[in-house]
């Protein structure tokens, strides 16, 4: 084991724990609850008391908010601790709604705050820089107006009420891509396709788009066009984002909820824009005014609002501008080679969820819409961009699991120069999240594949990634404990517990478990995990904990309970969070570690993924100290628990009620005098023992919990969540690639699967013959048994069969997916468009 490995082996055995949440004396939750929802809405917190603090002593939350010191706090875990002070809603804001699209004009009411006093302006400052005016509506509520941002995630902002004198008030808003913001807030392109490929043979006539009228209370709009560019030269520190207003398509008309028009060709001066967005304001503004309450439209490619000399012939002015993005593609530099490759089948990718996640482009869940890559069932991105370049990998899947590649298939997946999702910090090239992508490729792939015959070139560019140097993580989980090496064994202490330490990364993770309680009240020596934390060097923490009340969980950012009611996913401090339907929680971390906490019947359950570990589980049982010990030695194994027990110091967990205060921060984080139950005292009646071996068959952990709590609902969900487990673990085993096989000149192949014990067929084009071996199989050390043969002038012989997939009408023309240790490009043609899908996200 590595040196920087020695502090993982311990805590990794803590990693799943479970208490049945009904039972439980007291819940992890405060007192009275701060705030408190399940994962599906948003409880008031208005109804939250203010608590007087001691008299003759800083007694305000003006510029205070987040402190803790001084006799009343400031900081979100004092409303269950009754130690706020009594002005702490008036200057540590929460804010209704609290999320918005980056583009910017969502107005938000700053809750808890009535101003009856005239206000000279409200000044509204995000980042300490960006500043919007905001308002004092009729009834004395302050609004504020979200600024254009060119980032995501969790913005700072602070408030003035006497035109910027001073900004005491503080909240934070949530800036989010614009891909991911209810249609309800947006603009609609009607048929968005049209608007795509207006001027192109076929697309005339007029434009239709509508919107909510509710979201702008006005009487008349405006509608303008701004577009969107990046300029300076790529990777210096000229290279800047803009976006610019570019003309109004309508002034002053009714606010109908629907505008129809005729484009027509744009001015010479605007017509450098090809990407860009509608936007609609109140007619009062003047024309292009920032930050004002506005509607924005999805960006898009402006196909609209080109040129006669586009409309005129669109192939050959789409060829010209693929050329073009071709001559500086090839100038830029590569950025490929620092790409991961991609997972070998679709189960890997699914289970890989520490360093990929759905592309939302294409999602077997939701129904596999993948119009960009027709032949694909799901589709995958990397969580994070790429360490130097800040680009992005996709890898595609069919049905079978397959992975699908350019090589073989327009359909296959296309890795991307600017990462879909943006690298924090952001605010600029080619980082800035979803607008980079579209300017480096998205409106590229329009020109090269949709409005011209041009796809190799955008292919020989942005091959597929095969899976030859796939190294899959290791993974630790649940029931119970499981570590990475595989090494299971219950755990029963009670108190704070470390999970999972590494020296490399500085990650941590903690957890808390609490005694069970018979459904009678009586306490019994089971427990199990109620919350969970982690961190990684400087990142957030993130918590997750059950809530108060069965099939609740609570998610806590720095200690304050955070609110899923509008967007499930969230770009933090050195992790993503991600919370699913089913009461799931994702966290990816920056070092492409993941974790996630979720609910399995009543209990609270870990998984987790690293990378490999070495695969000894003979010294899983590693004390602070560094010593080994083995399993034996550790029959009763509270004590090898004990010796991982979480300092106050070092604590990531929050402590914001009575409860948690007095029996976990002000207590020994391993409760010395609980004595738990050991799987060896467990026992059963038989009656009970007959039933528990009908449910649960070989698995311990479920007869364990069966004995100990005497139910079979509790044995059930051990069971299941250890199976889930298994599934995971069995995903995630290595797999062995080929690598992607050519087809020979002059002929073509039947197969498209180059994993171990795959066959590739081998067929000549009519008036050439077969000169080798007419199919290649992988072998188990990684090569082909034969190398692609040749089609040489002669009789051909009729294929004997039908290739598993669709082949390319011209299977030579993409160039071979990038393989890690010999990557290949091959400068082909393929006089070729790609059919026009039926509407037109991202590809």
């Amino acid at each position: 084991m590595s040196s920087d490995l020695r502090r993982f082996q311990p805590v990794i055995q803590a990693v799943e724990l479970r208490i049945n949440r009904q039972h439980l004396p007291h819940p992890a939750a405060p007192d009275s609850e701060p705030c408190g929802f399940p994962l599906s809405r948003r409880a008031p917190c208005a109804t939250w008391p203010s608590t007087p603090s001691t008299p003759g002593a800083q007694l305000s939350c003006s510029q205070r908010c987040g402190d803790q010191s001084g006799p009343c706090s400031c900081h979100p875990t004092c409303f269950g601790l009754a130690s706020c002070c009594v002005d702490i809603r008036d200057f540590c804001l929460e804010i209704s709604p609290y999320s918005g699209s980056m583009m910017g004009g969502k107005d938000f009411v700053v809750r808890h705050l009535n101003w009856s006093n005239p206000a000279d302006s409200v000044i509204c400052s995000f980042k300490e820089s960006i500043q919007t005016h905001g308002y004092v509506d009729a009834s004395g509520r302050v609004h504020c107006v979200s600024p254009l941002l060119y980032e995501s995630g969790r913005i700072p902002f602070t408030l003035s009420m006497n035109n910027g004198r001073s900004f005491p008030r503080s909240g934070t808003w949530l800036s989010v891509h614009p891909s991911k913001v209810s249609d309800s807030e947006k603009s609609q392109l009607v048929n968005e396709t049209r608007w795509q490929y207006y001027g192109t043979p076929g697309t005339q006539g007029n434009l239709t788009l509508t919107w909510n009228t509710s979201a702008l209370p006005s009487d008349t709009v405006t509608i303008e066009l701004w577009g969107y560019e990046e300029t300076g030269k790529p990777y210096s520190q000229q290279w800047a984002a803009a976006w610019s207003y570019l003309y109004s398509l309508a002034t002053n008309i009714h606010n109908s909820g629907s505008f129809t028009f005729t484009p027509k060709p744009a001015p010479q001066n605007f017509q450098r824009w090809e990407v860009g967005s509608l936007r609609i304001v109140d007619s009062r503004h003047s024309a292009g005014k920032p930050d004002v309450q506005a509607i924005w439209s999805n960006e898009h490619a402006l196909a609209w609002h080109l040129g006669e000399d586009f409309r005129m012939d669109p192939v050959a002015w789409a060829r010209n501008q693929c050329l073009a993005w071709e001559e500086l593609e090839d100038q830029l530099p590569t950025f490929l080679e620092e790409l991961p490759d991609c997972p070998c089948t679709l189960a890997q990718a699914r289970a890989d969820s520490g360093r990929f996640h759905t592309d939302y482009g294409c999602d077997l869940e939701q129904g596999s819409v993948c119009t960009y890559h027709p032949g694909a069932v799901h589709c995958v991105r990397s969580v994070q961009a790429s360490p130097r370049y800040y680009s992005g990998q996709q890898c595609c899947y069919t049905a079978d699991g397959t992975q699908l590649l350019t090589a073989d298939s327009t359909g296959g997946s296309t890795p991307d120069r600017g990462h879909d999702w943006g690298s924090p910090p952001y605010r600029v090239p080619p980082r800035v999240p979803g607008l980079s992508h579209w300017i480096y490729d998205v409106i590229s792939f329009y020109h090269c594949c949709l409005w011209a015959p041009e796809c190799f070139r955008y292919m020989n560019r942005r091959p597929s990634s095969d899976c030859r140097s796939y190294r899959p993580p290791s993974a630790f989980g649940d029931p119970h404990f499981v570590t990475f090496d595989g090494t299971n064994f219950t755990f029963n202490g009670r108190g704070e517990y470390v999970l999972l330490e590494a020296a490399l990364t500085d990650l941590r993770v903690q957890a808390r478990t609490q005694t069970r309680v018979t459904p009678e009240g009586s306490q019994d020596r089971g427990t199990g995990l109620t919350a969970v934390a982690v961190q990684e060097a400087n990142s957030d923490v993130v918590e997750v904990r059950l809530g108060d009340g069965a099939g609740v969980l609570q998610v806590l950012l720095n200690q304050e309970v955070l609110s899923f009611a509008e967007q499930r996913w969230m770009d933090l401090k050195g992790m993503f969070l991600s919370v699913a339907a089913g009461n799931r929680v994702s966290v990816m971390l920056t070092s492409e570690a993941g974790l996630e906490i979720s609910l399995q019947g009543p209990f609270l359950s870990v998984a987790g993924l690293l990378g490999t570990f070495n695969n000894d589980p003979t010294d899983d049982f590693t004390l602070r100290s560094g010593r080994s010990c083995h399993q034996r030695q550790f029959s009763r194994t509270v004590r090898f628990g004990a010796d991982w027990a979480v300092q106050n110091a070092s604590s990531l967990l929050t402590y914001d009620s009575k409860f948690l205060v007095e029996n976990f921060k002000e207590r020994p984080k391993h409760d010395p005098t609980f004595l738990p139950l050991f799987p060896e005292e467990s026992s059963a009646s038989p009656s009970q023992a007959s039933a528990a071996a009908d449910l649960c068959g070989d698995d311990s952990f479920c007869k364990f919990d069966v004995a100990a709590t005497g139910s079979l609902s509790v044995g059930n969900a051990s069971r299941v969540a250890h199976m889930q487990h298994r599934l995971r673990v069995q995903s995630l085993q290595p797999v062995v690639s080929c690598g992607w096989l050519a087809p020979p000149a002059n002929g073509h192949k039947q197969g498209e699967r180059y994993l171990v014990g795959s066959t590739v067929r081998f067929r000549c084009n009519n008036g050439y013959s077969l000169a080798g071996a007419d199919a290649s199989t992988c072998q188990a050390d990684g090569t082909w048994s034969w190398p692609t043969p040749t089609c040489q002038p002669g009789e051909n012989t009729p294929p004997t069969r039908s290739p598993a997939h669709k082949s390319l009408p011209y299977p030579h023309c993409l160039a071979p997916p990038i393989s890690r240790p010999s990557p290949a490009h091959r400068p082909l043609a393929c006089p070729r468009t790609l059919p026009r899908p039926a509407h037109a996200p991202a590809p």
